[in-house]
């Protein structure tokens, strides 16, 4: 009898314990667990480096931005100052090419290398030039209202070697002048320019010759002597088209 309490008392010990303890354990707070609580201090740890590492990306990303948008705008800049400079060579491409088509277009209207107007049509040419002559010419000139300039002025230098005494030489030596000039080879073009006077000082093609002279002084950034030769013009030439002209471009060269 004795045994049967003692073992009684026994277990009912036992379960007294394992009851203490599952109360124990039941009422210790979960976040108070020294585990859970090292594992919660890791995260915030973690999150508040992924938030640092993420503004240093937007940081990163808003500086290349901000490079690449300066860059855009030195190419811009860039762009502006082409586009300026195109448009003005094709501006002085234009003018040269008008002043060209114009003095083209009135071929055959006037008397041999009349000032305002062209020299007349090689075709027909001059009375007095033989059919060899009229031929060599009108190469050359059909050359240089075709666009082909340097088959033009070949073919104008090599008339003017082999016949410098024809009634087209001076027409020749013109023409040999706004084959340059339309060509940009501004040295050449103002010395032939240079010897229609020289060589033809009372031909009807010098005041298309001096007024080319200055053409040619302005694009060779001469422009005291460009002034010089186009105000001669208007003394020289007062009622002439040429005179017209060169009052023109001075104009354009005081503003």
């Amino acid at each position: 009898m004795r045994q049967s309490c003692s073992h009684s008392i026994s277990r009912l010990t036992a379960v007294a314990l394992v009851t203490v303890v599952a109360a124990g354990c039941a009422s210790t707070p979960a976040e108070n667990d020294p585990v859970q609580m090292k594992l919660n201090d890791i995260d915030a740890r973690m999150a508040r480096i992924e938030h640092v590492i993420s503004n240093q990306s937007l940081v990163d990303l808003a500086q290349h931005l901000d490079a690449v948008q300066a860059d855009v705008r030195q190419l811009r800049g860039r762009i502006e100052v082409l586009e300026n400079g195109t448009e003005t060579t094709r501006k002085q491409q234009r003018d040269l090419y008008s002043d060209l088509d114009k003095r083209l277009t009135a071929l055959g209207g006037g008397a041999p290398g009349s000032a305002g107007a062209a020299a007349p049509a090689p075709t027909p040419p001059a009375p007095a030039a033989s059919s060899v002559e009229q031929t060599v010419y009108a190469q050359a000139f059909d050359s240089l209202k075709a666009g082909s300039y340097s088959i033009a002025i070949t073919g104008f230098k090599d008339f003017l070697a082999t016949y410098p005494a024809s009634p087209l030489a001076e027409n020749a030596q013109y023409w040999l002048g706004e084959a340059y000039y339309v060509n940009r080879d501004y040295d050449a073009a103002s010395g032939a320019f240079r010897n229609v006077l020289q060589k033809w000082p009372d031909s009807r093609k010098a005041p298309d010759a001096l007024l080319k002279l200055g053409y040619t002084q302005y694009e060779l950034k001469k422009v005291s002597e460009a002034r010089t030769t186009l105000t001669e013009v208007g003394q020289k030439y007062p009622n002439s088209d040429a005179a017209k002209l060169a009052n023109e471009r001075l104009q354009r060269l005081t503003k």
